[in-house]
């Protein structure tokens, strides 16, 4: 089994690090960051102009047919300086490929080269604010039938980016009679703005240039041909993507154990303390070797899954596995890196605090790691457990 890249994904990468390095560098991210509330247009602009928002989507819609592997290449590269800003191009990647997999020809035709272009966005609706991670046991927003579309009431909170997206990707419940959940869903793209609809940012720990926001709909209209799929099969047809998304998720966190191990080795090779560098000190030493293993561990967690659904393989478990290591792994590696720089890793002019408070959530979510586990486990035959 050999999960090296093709001189291709090789070249990509390279390319990409050193874009990275050009146009993205650690300084400016923090000045983006810096913009509480403020969505940072100039670096979704860089994405669009350099065709980041195009990979995974299919040639024939204007996209460049790139494959799972190189979106954890992009993920992992973009987030090493970018931290949790990097959801400018996650939050895309993903909602595209619901929209490549579960829309109609005229919907794929009208907004695919959009979204490959970078000339609109889409945020995704799904938690609810009683639910969290019982998305189909609380599902609260409706989605009532009338003539020409779909009227839609309810509720979503933390959908990254909607304040500045056009269309949300909306789960919504159609039959309140159906004996599943999972058969009573249907996925809607909701245009924003529209009547009816208000979205307010919620303040939060990190990620704070990005936007979160809590999403209200009243009675507002859907038209039938923004349906994504068939009517009470929205669940079925989210579910590739949300595999997907664990997928991206882990290389994400990859991305941020680099740059913290980059980040702490670089500085323990020039702070000085006794007379000598701090990286000859063997408690410091440690944690660097603790950081190096957790950041392989997870490179072969990652390329696994990547590389199973690549294959065409069931990738439920090997998603969920590479995302619940990697979240926890950099978790503790950016904690590390913090106790390494010192009162410096507090300060808001280093990036360690950055990283620390960035890649906290993505133990919560898009599924909690305790979730994970209870799904990891169910894959061996045991009962489920909630």
């Amino acid at each position: 089994m050999d999960f090296s890249l093709s001189p291709e994904q090789s070249e990509f990468r390279d390319h990409l690090h050193n874009w990275v390095e050009k146009k993205l560098p650690k300084a400016t991210a923090r000045e983006w960051e810096a913009k509480e509330h403020e969505y940072p247009d100039e670096l979704w602009d860089l994405m669009s102009e350099q065709g980041l928002h195009a990979v995974g989507l299919p040639e024939e819609y204007g996209g460049s047919g790139s494959d799972v592997i190189s979106q954890v290449i992009i993920g992992r590269e973009l987030s090493r300086t970018l931290g949790g800003l990097v959801w400018t191009w996650g939050l895309s990647s993903f909602c595209a490929r619901s929209v490549a997999e579960s829309g109609s020809e005229e919907i794929k035709a009208e907004l695919l080269p959009k979204l490959a272009a970078g000339e609109i966005k889409i945020a995704i609706a799904v938690t609810e604010p009683s639910g969290g991670t019982d998305l189909l046991g609380q599902m609260r927003t409706t989605g009532k039938k009338v003539e020409g579309g779909w009227q839609i009431r309810g509720q979503k909170i933390w959908s990254t980016a909607a304040h500045v997206s056009d269309y949300l990707l909306l789960l919504a419940k159609t039959d309140t009679g159906a004996e599943r959940a999972s058969r009573a869903m249907t996925l809607f793209l909701v245009p924003n703005p529209a009547k009816g609809l208000e979205i307010r940012q919620i303040p939060k720990l990190g990620m704070r240039a990005v936007g979160s926001c809590e999403v209200f709909l009243d009675d507002v209209f859907v038209p039938d041909a923004n349906v994504l799929g068939e009517v009470n099969a929205g669940w079925q047809g989210i579910l590739t993507s949300l595999n997907n998304e664990r997928i991206i998720v882990a290389s994400l966190c990859l991305g941020v154990l680099d740059g913290v191990l980059e980040d702490a080795v670089e500085y323990m090779k020039t702070r000085e303390a006794f007379g000598r560098p701090i990286g000859r000190f063997q408690s410091l030493q440690h944690y660097v070797a603790d950081m190096a293993m957790w950041q392989r561990q997870s490179e072969l967690a990652i390329y696994y899954a990547a590389w199973l659904q690549q294959s065409g393989r069931e990738i439920g478990s090997a998603a969920t596995m590479a995302k619940v290591i990697a979240s926890e792994y950099a978790t503790q590696a950016a904690d590390l890196g913090i106790q390494i720089l010192g009162g410096m890793g507090y300060a808001q002019e280093t990036d360690m605090q950055r990283y620390w408070r960035d890649v906290r959530l993505y133990r919560i979510g898009p599924i909690t790691n305790e979730m994970g586990r209870n799904v990891i486990a169910e894959s061996f035959g045991l009962g489920r457990s909630f």
